[in-house]
């Protein structure tokens, strides 16, 4: 067994049915989680902030930091697993998207995060069949490949399957 770790801003995707897809410590990030039941596939993107025009360059470098571009280019991704490029038949989940930084809702990051990360999905064509988002404490996505089982932790809860 291996395990595919993904970093903010990082993405990727595996067919291997022995891995494991994880993403730590989804504060206001989301994880947008593809699975394409047809492959066998798993695909994943952390997404940071909401929309590349923040920041172009770093959108350029990594557009997996930015929901708008990273969940396009998670769909390549998957493609380049033999993946129907469209996402057609895709199984989509999404987590993450708190607020724990910011008790104000002063910039409302994980709302706006969770918000661009369903408009880039709608846009698309596609749409989550399962979330858990918003409150205030940070999840860790566990995806188990074999079973396209989405199980999501945080400190001092039991684990929750999405």
């Amino acid at each position: 067994m291996s395990l595919l770790v993904l970093g903010i801003g990082d993405l990727g995707a595996t067919k291997n049915r022995d891995d494991l897809v994880k993403t730590y410590a989804l504060g206001s990030c989301v994880a947008i989680i593809m699975l394409d039941p047809k492959t066998r596939t798993v695909g994943m993107v952390h997404c940071a902030l909401p929309e590349a025009r923040i920041n172009p360059a770093k959108a350029k470098e990594r557009p997996g930091y930015f929901a708008d571009t990273g969940i396009p280019m998670l769909l390549r991704e998957m493609a380049r697993h033999g993946c129907d490029p469209s996402g057609r038949g895709f199984i989509v989940k999404m987590a993450g998207g708190a607020r724990v930084m910011d008790p104000n809702d002063t910039f409302n990051i994980g709302k706006r995060n969770h918000l661009a990360a369903r408009k880039a999905l709608w846009a698309l064509g596609l749409g989550a069949v399962a979330e858990d988002v918003g409150g205030n404490f940070s999840r860790t996505v566990t995806v188990t490949v074999r079973n396209g089982e989405v199980m999501l932790s945080s400190p001092g809860r039991p684990n929750w399957k999405l």
